[in-house]
């Protein structure tokens, strides 16, 4: 039996910026606090292993709730995780005292520049995504008036906008490619005046394809990834499609796999936010025990 793992898979680029960022906050040994606003990224061990090196979760609206620690009113450091926030959110904790690190992915801040840009310019905003996920919650707060999410083709039914009205299309980074593609089509077909800014990042994209061709040829598939994450979701969706037997785990506690002798090929692949660590582990594990 052979086991392979996809040619894409693990920490994006976006993601291992942030963590190299929280890194080199820990190392300055600072007395301060450090806090993440919000989950640095989708991976509950990552979270937690943070968590004991310091490194605090301050959920959304508890910014308040962080103790003033020093006679200028700061607060310690507050990092912006990988999702980004929204401008309004980010002026509030340097107001309330934070030292602010920016760890949001570039590619999404390049989504903030272009909603921002495009909707002083006067156009409609449309958001391909989910609309409760943190970075489009972020994205949201960049346009200059209330955009439209949609995450399917009945959604886009229901755009409120007047077709001779100019409208700007962008997508969460982690979006189904497919999806996206069907959705942009639908939406072109029904008259509007759009404007496309494919906005799902190359790394995504690499790793869903490389997934699907590893998927359509394995016997069974496993993809490892936070239970909260978005890329990760996308991952086990586009596997199960194309293989039957695809598992989805957080960690190597959570796979109960029985193999018959007939399997040929177990394909592994990982979400933005699993850690090297946990993709060997399943890879040994898979390879010992089988």
């Amino acid at each position: 039996m052979k086991v392979e793992l996809a040619k894409s898979a693990g920490f994006c680029f976006g993601v291992n910026r942030a963590m190299e960022l929280v890194e080199k906050q820990i190392a300055l040994g600072k007395s301060e606090p450090i806090y993440t606003y919000g989950p640095l990224i989708h991976n509950e061990e990552v979270v937690a292993s943070l968590e004991k090196k310091g490194v605090h979760v301050c959920e959304s609206n508890a910014e308040d709730k962080c103790p003033i620690v020093n006679e200028n009113g700061g607060r310690g450091t507050m990092i912006l995780r990988s999702h980004g926030v929204s401008a309004n959110t980010e002026k509030h904790l340097k107001n309330l005292g934070f030292d602010i690190v920016d760890a949001t992915c570039p590619f999404v801040k390049r989504i903030h520049k272009t909603v921002n840009e495009e909707s002083k310019a006067g156009k409609h905003i449309i958001i391909v995504g989910n609309a409760k996920h943190p970075e489009v919650e972020g994205i949201i707060g960049w346009c200059n008036e209330p955009p439209f999410v949609i995450e399917n083709i009945d959604e886009a039914d229901r755009i409120p906008y007047a077709k001779d009205e100019k409208v700007c299309i962008v997508s969460q980074t982690t979006f189904n490619s497919k999806k996206f593609k069907e959705i942009v089509d639908y939406i072109t077909k029904k008259g509007y005046d759009i404007n496309v800014v494919n906005t799902i990042c190359n790394a995504t994209e690499e790793r869903q394809q490389a997934a699907g061709e590893l998927a359509e040829a394995a016997d069974c598939m496993i993809v490892i990834g936070g239970t909260h994450s978005s890329n990760s979701r996308k991952l086990y969706e586009i596997c199960a499609q194309r293989c039957e037997n695809t598992h989805f785990i957080q960690t190597l506690d959570d796979l109960h796999l029985e193999l018959p002798k007939s399997v040929r090929l177990v394909g592994i692949t990982a979400g933005a936010s699993t850690p090297n660590n946990i993709i060997e582990e399943v890879q040994n594990y898979v390879r010992n025990e089988f």
